[in-house]
C-alpha cells in the first residue's frame, strides 16, 4: 500500500482495482467506428500542431501572454479580489515581457501595454482594499474590551 503526504500528515492510498483501467484500447480492440474516431483525432492534432509550427514562436507566446493578463483580470475582479492569485499572472506576465525585449515581435508594444494596464489595476484594488479596511469600523469601538 502507498502512502500520500499532506500537509495534515501521511494517508493511505489504495491501489487501483484494474491497473489497466483508464487506458485506451488498443487499435485491435476498437469497433470500426472508434478506430475511425481515433484516426480522424490524429489527423486534426496534426493539423493543428502544422498550424502551431508554422506560425511565429512570437505570435504564439503573444497568445499565452494575454492569456496570463486575462487570468489576473479575473482575478482581480472576484468579489473578493484574490490578489495572490492575480500577482501570479501578473509575474508571469512580467517575467517573460521583461526577459524578452525586442524578440515578441509586432505583439511586443501591445504585451508592454497590457502589462503595465494590469500592474495599474492591481495597485487600483490593492488601494481599496486597504481603503476599505481602514473605514471598516473597529471592534474596540463596539463597547466591548478585547483581552491583552
Amino acid at each position: 500500500m502507498s502512502s500520500l503526504w499532506t500537509p495534515g500528515g501521511e494517508h493511505p492510498v489504495d491501489p487501483p482495482d484494474d491497473p489497466a483501467a483508464g487506458i485506451d484500447p488498443s487499435p485491435d480492440e476498437m469497433s470500426p467506428e472508434e478506430r475511425q474516431q481515433a484516426e480522424e483525432m490524429a489527423r486534426e492534432m496534426a493539423a493543428v500542431q502544422e498550424q502551431i509550427a508554422s506560425a511565429p514562436a512570437s505570435v504564439v507566446v503573444a497568445n499565452h501572454l494575454m492569456g496570463f493578463y486575462e487570468l489576473a483580470a479575473i482575478h482581480l475582479s472576484q468579489q473578493p479580489p484574490n490578489m495572490g492569485e492575480a500577482s501570479v499572472a501578473i509575474d508571469a506576465l512580467g517575467a517573460v515581457v521583461e526577459k524578452l525585449p525586442g524578440r515578441l515581435g509586432e505583439a511586443e508594444a501591445t504585451m508592454r501595454d497590457a502589462l503595465h494596464q494590469i500592474r495599474l489595476a492591481y495597485v487600483s484594488v490593492e488601494k481599496a482594499l486597504r481603503d476599505d479596511n481602514a473605514s471598516a469600523p473597529d471592534h474596540a469601538d463596539d463597547g466591548t474590551e478585547e483581552a491583552g
